[in-house]
């Protein structure tokens, strides 16, 4: 599991040693403010957890990554390379299979 903004920075500062009351004092801010983004009581944006760990010395570092969807795009490039008709006898196909395995769970089911 991912890290909260509380715990990051939490974790930064007591890494450099310091008091949640000298972290404050560099940032300009209150310790009651220091301590209620440690307890995730306040979200902080983005900029104001970058300034507080650049106060300490430390980058933070936000990326994005594409997660698997579950879905082949390699299914999708091919169903599209078949022409309109032939897509929707592929679909109608697929559909009865669907149907048929359907109809012989509830048997199995029913036979239990």
């Amino acid at each position: 599991m991912e890290p909260t903004p509380g715990q990051l920075l939490r974790d930064a500062r007591r890494r450099h040693g310091l008091s949640q009351k000298r972290l404050a004092i560099r940032a300009g801010t209150t310790q009651s403010a220091i301590s209620r983004i440690e307890r995730d009581q306040i979200s902080p944006t983005v900029e104001t957890l970058r300034s507080l760990l650049e106060l300490l010395g430390e980058d933070l570092h936000l990326g994005a990554t594409e997660r698997d969807s579950g879905v082949d795009r390699s299914m999708i490039r091919e169903r599209f390379r078949l022409t309109p008709t032939e897509r929707v006898e592929y679909g109608r196909t697929f559909a009865d299979y669907v149907i048929e395995t359907r109809r012989g769970n509830e048997k199995v089911t029913t036979a239990a």
